[in-house]
């Protein structure tokens, strides 16, 4: 659309003058890093003071450790290892040895202790004695450098809720992958043995069968980027020379939460008697199993009790493998005369396609209200009676 004032008619000065502002002191040339007055500000004061000070242990950083923010202070100490030496000099190990010997009197002289109390507690003592020892072994082990605590496992100084989780060291993969995969024995009773989940067993040696099988084709691994990520996690370790070899990793038998056991029940006891999980459970449901055989693995309670009998390792590895060995024979077993019953029972017809199994129902197996296990067509199920006409849908007595 033309304009409707022509451009004739506007007024426009007569003359024009422009005005161009020039520095007359123009800025030197600077480098990046430095400031407008080349001076270091006070953020990066500190960051190089913290690179030649705390920040210097990070260029080498420990092996065997993960090296986190929060394990050292402010000078570039390690916490643990200061306060592992603090504990030594304010309670040495003949300390330790003197109370162990004061506390074994006690007990001898304690008359209300029975024999079986004294033998637990002498073997409590020597747990720990045992574990204080293969603590001091991987200590050793480790360069002088204690094993990382709760507080050393935080990768963010600022977030207290965070803790880094460890994961399977490369020795216990194959092991795992050795006790399953060559000696055939059972995901249940490794897991169990390793205090690893079972789930976690079975994913474990699946990804070292896939290794192996690529070891075999001759495809690259990358074992580089695999060490370093495990060198900057923490490792749950696998050490056979030592005399605790397997460190647990995980709780591995938790037990859900049966919708059952949520109400609260008063149920009134003998005194005489002996109210055990089994009784509980019945009172529950009728139906409800005890705890001991709805956990995961039960064979932990077996290897609990062969435990507090005062067998070794090896003798409890040894009679779990011997159980594991009689359950498989069991299911063989089963298996076998499963497949001899549907031989001797059932006819098979071959067809174009497909083949058609034939077997013997008898009519008198379907119950006296025609629900049996045994009846035909029981596993597709059968209609409710509120589908059907005339039938009284609301309760007609209180029970």
């Amino acid at each position: 659309m033309p304009p409707r004032m022509s451009p004739s008619r506007l007024t426009q000065p007569s003359t024009c003058e422009c005005f161009r502002s020039r520095p007359q002191n123009p800025p030197a040339a600077r480098d990046f890093h430095a400031s407008a007055r080349h001076e270091v500000t006070r953020l990066r004061r500190g960051m190089y003071d913290w690179l030649k000070g705390p920040g210097k242990v990070f260029r080498k950083p420990l092996r065997g450790s993960t090296n986190y923010l929060s394990a050292y202070n402010k000078t570039g100490d390690l916490v643990r290892v200061r306060k592992d030496n603090r504990d030594d000099r304010t309670k040495p190990s003949e300390g330790i040895e003197e109370d162990e010997t004061a506390a074994s009197e006690r007990d001898l002289n304690d008359q209300s202790l029975t024999d079986d109390d004294r033998d637990m507690r002498a073997r409590e003592r020597e747990m720990a004695r045992q574990t204080r020892n293969a603590e001091d072994d991987e200590t050793e082990a480790r360069g002088g450098v204690p094993r990382e605590r709760s507080v050393d496992m935080r990768p963010y100084p600022l977030n207290q809720h965070f803790t880094s989780q460890p994961v399977l060291s490369e020795a216990l993969r194959e092991q795992l992958y050795v006790q399953v995969a060559v000696e055939e024995r059972d995901l249940s009773s490794v897991a169990a043995s390793f205090g690893v989940d079972i789930r976690r067993v079975a994913a474990a040696v699946r990804l070292k069968t896939i290794e192996k099988q690529w070891e075999d084709e001759g495809k690259p691994l990358a074992k580089p980027y695999s060490d370093a990520i495990l060198s900057m996690l923490p490792t749950t370790p696998f050490q056979p020379e030592t005399a605790n070899p397997i460190t647990p990793h995980e709780p591995i038998n938790d037990l859900p939460v049966h919708p059952h056991t949520r109400q609260q029940l008063f149920y009134p006891a003998s005194e005489s008697r002996q109210f055990t999980r089994e009784d509980a459970a019945k009172v529950f449901s009728a139906k409800l199993l005890p705890a001991d055989q709805r956990i995961p693995l039960p064979m932990l309670v077996d290897l609990e009790k062969w435990k507090l009998e005062g067998l070794d390792r090896q003798q409890r590895q040894a009679r779990q493998v011997q159980k594991d060995r009689d359950a498989r024979e069991e299911a063989a077993a089963k298996e076998t005369a499963r497949v001899e019953w549907e031989e001797r029972t059932q006819r098979v017809v071959k067809g174009r396609r497909w083949d058609f199994a034939f077997q013997d129902i008898s009519a008198e197996k379907v119950g006296r209200d025609g629900r049996g296990r045994e009846a035909v067509g029981y596993r597709y199920g059968m209609p409710h009676v509120d589908r059907k006409r005339g039938v009284i849908k609301i309760p007609t007595s209180v029970a």
